[in-house]
């Protein structure tokens, strides 16, 4: 998992987040509860902080991700 020292979200981000991960786990018939969901918004955290800030971006990256 990714380590957040420093990171600070707004409710914006959180958002873009959450709808990205909730996509992700429909498309994938997966528990938002599960580990493979924890797994995947931890990389869904770090695509986001790496300029995926577009839920659209976001899910297509979090799409390629190998290990998701």
């Amino acid at each position: 998992m990714s380590l957040m020292i420093g990171s600070t979200f707004s409710p914006e981000d959180l958002d873009v987040l959450r709808d990205t991960l909730d996509a992700w786990c429909v498309e994938n018939r997966i528990d938002i509860k599960s580990s493979e969901a924890q797994c995947a918004a931890s990389m869904a955290l770090d695509l986001y902080q790496s300029g995926h800030t577009d839920s659209n971006r976001l899910l297509i990256a979090l799409r390629g991700r190998k290990g998701v």
